[in-house]
């Protein structure tokens, strides 16, 4: 069968698709996948079709701060690229046709497209999913309103929204198409969550529409790295791929933990330099990325933003958290962190340097904590992955088509 691959342009989006593509692959499937430039790459070493489509996503987000009032008009920004892709994503599948169309829940345009070309379409979702009961993106918007600094960025996220949902009934009216809602949550008739159901919100009410296969590393579990200093414990350092330009959240932690028996491995994204930090102590390994999965092997603790697609990794490799989330989604998987005794969340306004060195020396130093996560890192392991996820699809296909019909059919 071929499939189709639609995900939101960011790497915490992409990553955790890629293991899928791969399963899909191994098992005889086609698949294509409709991506931007920035992210081509990596979809094509998990063996895709890229579907390039326009714009730069989530990588033009690095390097700015979510209150600075720019999230709405970037977020904005990109819906707007996603409608600039519609018609590439559908004339390169009318004329290659796709079985299923498998889409980011957060890809505004997938239930347009999959109306449009008249296929089943299954929803991914590499963090909370949603229902009729839980939004999370209403969440989210909630959770800045509590905060007297986010509540501005609030109303201006909801002004831009109900703008742009204006935008999306014109777009949709135009392709004789139902426009999606973006603060309601449609399940599809499959959804597949890269989480482990223990962690999703109101996971009681989440029915067998939705399939909880956890989190999968795929080709990138191996990834090669290695600690430079055989004799020190290792502390991995960093806040992801956007939300980055954190200057001085970064020299904090150079003084923080300069002095201390860790090595550090700390990365400090593209929006910044080392030169902008000031002297690096020797026991600090400075780039601007790291391969994530291959240091969390060696690593003790990691020192994160709490990005979903970071915290499950880290979990997966019974790596305990110190959580110092930069926006909304990033606070709500902290306290799930924190509220199951996986890892400590911090408040990002009250970071200092002695903070920092007591907390990471506490949770190192938690065996009960350490225990359960070890715990949880057999959970996620038990919940299958991208083998259970397929499972799903094969399965979902051969109740609404037989599995026997030629590809793209």
């Amino acid at each position: 069968m071929h499939f189709g691959f639609l995900s939101f342009p960011g790497h915490g989006h992409i990553n955790p698709t890629l293991p899928l593509v791969e399963e899909l692959l191994r098992r005889g499937h086609r698949v294509s996948y409709a991506v931007q430039q920035p992210f081509a790459a990596a979809v094509e070493r998990a063996g895709a079709d890229v579907v390039l489509v326009p714009g730069n996503g989530v990588a033009a987000m690095s390097g700015f701060d979510l209150k600075s009032g720019a999230m709405a008009e970037r977020l904005g920004g990109m819906i707007e690229e996603s409608l600039a892709g519609y018609e590439t994503v559908i004339e390169a599948w009318t004329a290659d046709p796709v079985v299923a169309i498998c889409y980011d829940k957060m890809m505004i345009t997938a239930p347009m497209i999959t109306e449009q070309l008249a296929v089943p379409g299954i929803a991914l979702n590499p963090t909370y999913a949603g229902n009729e009961e839980f939004e999370p993106r209403r969440e989210m918007l909630r959770q800045l309103a509590f905060d007297a600094r986010g509540a501005e960025v609030a109303a201006t996220m909801k002004s831009t929204m109900e703008s742009l949902g204006r935008t999306l009934t014109e777009f949709a009216g135009r392709h004789g198409v139902q426009p999606p809602r973006p603060f309601e949550s449609t399940p599809a008739e499959l959804n597949l969550v890269f989480i482990p159901k223990r962690f999703q919100p109101q996971a009681q009410t989440f029915d067998d529409r939705f399939v909880f296969v956890g989190p999968d590393l795929g080709a990138r579990a191996d990834e090669v790295w290695q600690p430079r200093l055989a004799d020190r414990p290792l502390l991995f350092i960093s806040l992801g791929t956007a939300f980055n330009d954190q200057p001085d959240f970064f020299r904090t932690c150079l003084e923080a933990f300069g002095s201390e028996p860790w090595q550090v491995a700390m990365a400090i994204g593209e929006a910044i330099t080392v030169d902008d930090l000031g002297p690096v102590p020797a026991n600090f390994e400075v780039r601007p990325y790291f391969p994530q999965p291959a240091v969390l092997k060696h690593a003790q603790v990691f020192l994160s933003h709490a990005g979903m697609n970071s915290t499950l990794e880290s979990l997966a490799s019974g790596v305990p958290l110190v959580a110092v989330p930069q926006m909304p989604e990033q606070a709500m998987n902290a306290y799930q962190v924190d509220d199951l005794g996986l890892g400590r969340a911090l408040d990002p306004t009250m970071i200092t340097a002695k903070l920092l060195r007591e907390t990471v020396a506490e949770v190192a130093a938690d065996r009960t904590l350490r225990a359960r996560v070890a715990a949880f890192r057999g959970e996620l392991a038990a919940a299958g992955g991208a083998v259970a996820g397929a499972d799903a699809i094969e399965a979902h296909l051969e109740a609404v088509r037989p599995l026997s019909l030629p590809l793209g059919t």
